[in-house]
């Protein structure tokens, strides 16, 4: 089963890092808001192995500001 959620939060981590080292159009601060709440909101319905990964996220999210 695909957690839409896990994968949305993925997705948006993912155009924060981009918007952030410039490859990508927009603004950095809610670039890295939306991915911050997408991760959150990922956390609840997801395994060990995705909350793993959710952390790494938010520690990369982190290390962006």
């Amino acid at each position: 089963m695909r957690n839409e959620l896990f994968q949305q939060a993925k997705s948006f981590v993912q155009q924060a890092v981009m918007v952030t080292n410039g490859f990508e159009e927009g603004d950095q601060e809610q670039a890295i808001l939306r991915a911050k709440n997408a991760v959150s909101s990922a956390y609840a319905n997801s395994t060990d192995a995705e909350r793993q990964q959710l952390h790494q996220f938010q520690n990369q999210l982190d290390k962006l500001q």
